[in-house]
């Protein structure tokens, strides 16, 4: 490939991940069946962030368990996105590399804007048929994992989007962060305390062995709204424009 096609190439998203966690960095109970703990002011903070996203990212388990459609939250922040020039509902992605969604999911019965379903060549083939009966995309993005770099090149190209949320949960975000992939992160910190080994955080899956080896962020802002503070960090690495 030449340097002009190179220079040429499309720019990945602008990636932020927004996640509400426990003082102890817990976002679920360890049975999982607490996951929803922060308060109105989160929540309005969600839908806030979804207002300024073109496409909102959840990996599979999330969306089963928390039952999101991944929507705009209603006419407050519709308004909101028409303000900033964007279309009243973002895009809605679905990340499982398995292939294991449940087709019943409350998300599939909601179809006020496109779902795309990021998988890979893992994947059998009855399998890949079904998804496509459930969403309007899905992308192989991988032999055995998904290969994120790839894959948000292809939202940028295809999909036209150039601001990207990541609401979890633990596994997508650690996947992200191992592939450099996240320019900001959103934390509510809550003042609870769940415990537990087995408790769900804000980055699961393969994470990292070495200090050497981990994402660099600085803090960008720290607010205090009631008994929570809502904190943005920023990468210490140059975003994409």
């Amino acid at each position: 490939m030449s340097p002009k096609s190179k220079a040429q190439s499309p720019k990945r998203p602008f990636v932020y991940v927004n996640m509400a966690m426990t003082a102890d960095g817990k976002i679920a109970t360890a049975n999982r069946t607490v996951h929803s703990f922060g308060s109105r002011r989160d929540l309005d903070h969600l839908y806030e962030l979804r207002a300024t996203a073109d496409a909102v990212m959840c990996g599979a388990r999330t969306v089963e368990i928390s039952q999101t459609i991944l929507g705009n939250g209603g006419e407050k922040f519709r308004k909101q996105r028409r303000k900033l020039g964007r279309s009243e509902y973002n895009l809605r992605i679905i990340v499982s590399g398995s292939g294991s969604i449940d087709p019943g999911a409350r998300i599939f019965k909601n179809k006020f804007s496109p779902i795309i379903i990021l998988t890979t060549q893992r994947v059998p083939a009855n399998k890949l048929a079904r998804l496509r009966e459930l969403a309007d995309q899905v992308k192989i993005c991988g032999e055995r994992e998904i290969n994120f770099p790839a894959a948000l090149r292809w939202l940028r190209a295809k999909w036209k989007v150039k601001r990207l949320l990541c609401e979890g949960g633990g596994n997508l975000n650690d996947a992200l962060f191992r592939a450099g992939m996240v320019d900001e992160i959103h934390l509510t910190i809550c003042p609870k305390i769940f415990g537990g080994r087995t408790a769900p955080t804000t980055a699961e899956g393969r994470g990292c062995s070495r200090l050497a080896g981990a994402e660099g962020f600085q803090i960008q802002s720290i607010r205090r709204f009631g008994g929570e503070l809502f904190t943005v960090f920023s990468s210490k690495k140059r975003g994409p424009s």
